[in-house]
């Protein structure tokens, strides 16, 4: 890129982090980061030495994701000091690049174990240190958010750390998916297998992202069947179990069962309370009151990136308006982030068809748009939207939500959760949007069986 053009997609870039993040912490923390340069898919920006370490560790993830929704593919994003020039690019961008890279707080060390992931912690910890031999391959399930993402970095660090030398290869099935498609349309495919093929331990994260990708799928097979003949270590997370991958061809399946399957379930309580007191000691973050752990730990209860992130806003809201971190002041934020649901409105269930018909109303969008495959935003939030609250107010499975807007797959809808779930952490707006259409909802008398009927 020109000068002129890497520096209005910097700005286009600057634009996406402030809606991301608030006016009030981008004019703190990232306001003033400078580009530095732009190659390729490789983005390096400058941070004053006193606040890099902070900037990169805390807004590393959203940095990258706001870069990649302005270029539209996946970024290798680098924070460096100011003034360090050609040296600093070198450096290894360990917590903003998704593909290959360890997040160093990603350790056994910093896992809390818990009811819901002990046998997946205990499993991990097996094949790290005796990769190839333990469970092979080792398949991690659960919902987003519980941890596997963690587990799989740790197994990473502990084997870099002590493993006299072994070759990992840490990646995302999304990114192999991508890699492959790369190396058949002119790139090199005998690098791209030798790359996959000849690790000691291979970590792939997100395995779902392979089904309905005929031959993706039938390349990762073969990379499976050629790791296992090797005796090297594979380990796989998804968002479900190996029976439940319906799109995916069944020697797949049947593989990835073969081994031992560890499922993770979200945090109890006394889990949710120890991330909280780990992630506070880890960040240095004095808090007296007990309550507050507890407030927060009984707001958010079933994602873990959502809980540190409700810490982490508690935390910033104290330290910008110069208050001690209460439990009042933690009420204040978590009210408007994660409101407290009534009894009856914790107990009460609703069906897509409700939801989405909710949605129409509360957001003027037609219920045929909302099905419809329009990419449109006004179209796109509000369906994302409906899912997201389908999923937390309806017992449907994430394939039957999907398949009520349009007929779409699973992928669609966890997507759509995701999505909602880092906005509604970083934007006040999309939060009070959220929170508005359920707030809809519950105003509207449950049905009787005359009107289902």
């Amino acid at each position: 890129m020109t000068n002129a053009t890497s520096q209005q997609t910097w700005n286009r870039i600057s634009d996406e982090l402030r809606s991301a993040v608030g006016p009030a912490l981008f004019d703190v923390w990232l306001a003033p980061l400078q580009l530095a340069s732009i190659d390729g898919n490789r983005i390096v920006v400058e941070a004053p030495q006193a606040s890099r370490a902070w900037v990169s560790d805390r807004f590393g993830e959203v940095l990258r994701s706001s870069a990649e929704s302005v270029l539209g593919e996946q970024v290798d994003l680098q924070v460096s000091t100011a003034g360090s020039g050609a040296e600093a690019s070198q450096a290894p961008a360990a917590a903003a690049s998704r593909s290959g890279a360890i997040n160093p707080k990603y350790c056994f060390e910093q896992f809390v174990i818990g009811n819901g992931n002990r046998l997946a912690h205990g499993a991990a910890l097996a094949v790290a240190e005796n990769p190839g031999t333990a469970y092979n391959p080792l398949f991690i399930c659960g919902p987003p958010g519980v941890g596997k993402t963690h587990l799989l970095h740790s197994i990473a660090d502990y084997a870099q750390r002590h493993g006299n030398g072994v070759r990992v290869q840490l990646t995302g099935a999304e990114a192999f998916a991508n890699e492959f498609v790369a190396a058949l349309r002119g790139g090199d495919i005998n690098a791209f297998k030798a790359r996959h093929r000849e690790a000691d331990i291979v970590l792939v994260d997100d395995v779902q992202f392979l089904m309905a990708k005929a031959k993706t799928e039938e390349e990762f097979f073969h990379t499976f069947n050629a790791l296992r003949e090797g005796g090297a270590q594979i380990v796989l997370t998804c968002d479900r179990p190996p029976r439940d991958l319906d799109r995916l061809e069944e020697r797949l399946r049947d593989r990835f069962d073969s081994g031992l399957v560890a499922d993770i379930t979200p945090p109890d309580m006394p889990t949710r309370i120890a991330v909280l007191k780990s992630r506070a000691s880890l960040d240095q973050v004095a808090i007296g009151d007990p309550a507050v752990l507890r407030l927060i730990a009984e707001r958010v209860d079933h994602n873990l990136r959502a809980l540190e992130g409700a810490l982490i806003r508690v935390v910033a809201y104290a330290s910008l308006s110069g208050k001690e971190i209460s439990e009042s002041l933690a009420l204040e934020v978590l009210d408007g982030l994660f409101p407290k649901k009534a009894n009856e409105a914790a107990q009460r269930s609703f069906s897509v068809e409700e939801i989405r018909e909710q949605a129409s109303r509360y957001f003027g969008v037609s219920v045929s748009e909302l099905c419809s495959t329009s990419r449109v935003a006004d179209v796109m939030w509000p369906r994302q939207v409906a899912m997201y609250l389908c999923r937390e107010h309806t017992s449907a499975s994430l394939s039957t939500i999907a398949g009520g807007f349009g007929g779409r797959g699973h992928t669609t809808a966890l997507n759509a959760c995701k999505r909602v779930e880092q906005r509604i952490v970083k934007d006040q707006r999309s939060r009070e949007e959220v929170n508005g259409l359920a707030g809809e909802l519950f105003k509207t008398p449950p049905a009787t069986e005359d009107d289902r009927s």
